[in-house]
């Protein structure tokens, strides 16, 4: 058996590396941002939301580039930006009427609790929590 690199044009200064692979980005920092600051609401869709498949449509269409969801994740995070869950409020929200509901019905909720020496189950994303009827 031959050595590694050994009979091959370059020797083993072509096995080197050259770099990672992959195309070479075709789209500049400046004309991806200035799209998604004017919103997806200008491309046709009716809310304002970011996805990962709408900003690779908006690509293709404006770019005539092809990106996979996760080609258009690495690119965004290769220029700075990140993920973001928006905070999900309803539209009519009142925050005197919701202040007004913890004083007189929260409290009457958390008396029979401690009287019957019960237990509550918060069940949400993060998991699950126990407290105890007593204080």
């Amino acid at each position: 058996m031959r050595g590694v690199g050994r009979g091959r044009p370059g020797g083993k200064a072509a096995l080197a590396s050259k770099g990672p692979g992959g195309n070479v980005c075709r789209l500049s920092a400046d004309q991806l941002a200035w799209e998604l600051e004017r919103g997806p609401a200008v491309h046709g869709w009716s809310d304002q939301r970011w996805t990962l498949p709408r900003i690779a449509v908006v690509i293709r269409e404006l770019f005539r580039v092809s990106y996979t969801a996760r080609g258009v994740a690495c690119l965004l995070r290769g220029r700075g930006w990140s993920p973001q869950v928006a905070v999900h409020r309803a539209a009519a929200r009142d925050e005197e009427q919701i202040t007004a509901w913890r004083g007189w019905r929260w409290s009457a909720l958390k008396g029979p609790r401690r009287a019957w020496d019960a237990w509550i189950v918060f069940c949400d994303g993060s998991g699950q929590s126990l407290g105890s009827g007593k204080a």
